[in-house]
C-alpha cells in the first residue's frame, strides 16, 4: 500500500479529525483498530507539538497500550480516575441509530467498559461500516470463558444464531483475548432489537461480553473516498 493510497489517507483523515477534538487537561479512552491507531498517532503529534498538554490515556487493548507508549501518551487505569472526558474507537458496523457492532479485534469487552464511561464517545469509521441493520455484513462477537464455549454455543443456537469459534491467523488454535478468553462469532439472520439481544446474550452463563454497543456512541466520524479524494463527515 503506497503512502498516497486513498483508503489509507482517508483513515488518516478520520483519525486526525478525532484527535482534533481532544482538549488539554482531559482523560481519553484509546480504542483499538487501524483507524483508531491513526487517532492515537495524531494525539501524540499534538502533544509533541505543544498544541495540547496534560493528556492522559486509558487503553482498551494491548495494541492501544503499545501505540500510546510509542507516541509518548501517558497512561492511567480505571482504578486511578473517577471520570473520563472522551473515548475514541472504531466499529465494524454502525446503524442509523448509532448502535454498533464491535469486536473485530477481539477487544470489545475492554472497549465497552472504557467507551461507556466516557462523557463523549467518538466513533471513527469508513463509509463501508454504515448499515441499515446490525448484523448485515459482520458477525457478532461474543467473548466467552474457555470452559463454557460448548454450552454457550448451544445456548446461542437456541436463540437462532449460528455460532463459530474464532480461529487464529498465523497461529494454530483459537483467538485468545487480552483477558485470556475465547471469541465466538455469531451470524443472526436479523437483529431486530439490538438492546434486547445484547442483554440476552450477556445473561448466558459463561459469556463475559458481546459486541453490541447500544446507546453508547455520541459522535460518528465517517471517512469517504470520492474521486480518489478522502473526506470526513460527521454522521
Amino acid at each position: 500500500m503506497s503512502a498516497t493510497d486513498p483508503v489509507k489517507l482517508m483513515k488518516q483523515e478520520v483519525g486526525r479529525a478525532a484527535a482534533a477534538k481532544v482538549k488539554s487537561g482531559t482523560i481519553v479512552g484509546l480504542g483499538t483498530g487501524s483507524t483508531t491507531a491513526y487517532a492515537i498517532e495524531f494525539i501524540g503529534d499534538r502533544l509533541k507539538a505543544g498544541e495540547i498538554d496534560n493528556i492522559v490515556g486509558v487503553p482498551t487493548s494491548f495494541q492501544a497500550e503499545v501505540l500510546a507508549a510509542k507516541y509518548n501518551i501517558p497512561l492511567t487505569t480505571l482504578d486511578a480516575i473517577d471520570r473520563m472526558d472522551l473515548a475514541i474507537d472504531g466499529a465494524d458496523e454502525v446503524d442509523p441509530n448509532k448502535n454498533l457492532i464491535k469486536g473485530g479485534g477481539a477487544a470489545h469487552t475492554r472497549e465497552k467498559i472504557v467507551d461507556s464511561l466516557a462523557d463523549c464517545f467518538i466513533v471513527v469509521v469508513d463509509s463501508g461500516k454504515l448499515v441499515d441493520r446490525l448484523g448485515s455484513t459482520f458477525l457478532l462477537p461474543v467473548e466467552v470463558i474457555p470452559m463454557a464455549v460448548t454450552p454457550v454455543m448451544k445456548a446461542i443456537a437456541k436463540l437462532g444464531g449460528q455460532p463459530q469459534l474464532r480461529m487464529g491467523v498465523k497461529k494454530a488454535g483459537p483467538v485468545i483475548t487480552d483477558q485470556g478468553n475465547m471469541v465466538i462469532d455469531v451470524k443472526f439472520d436479523q437483529i431486530d432489537n439490538p438492546a434486547e439481544l445484547e442483554a440476552t446474550l450477556n445473561n448466558i452463563p459463561g459469556v463475559l461480553e458481546n459486541g453490541l454497543f447500544v446507546g453508547v456512541a455520541d459522535i460518528i466520524l465517517v471517512g469517504e473516498v470520492k474521486d480518489n479524494q478522502p473526506s470526513v463527515r460527521e454522521f
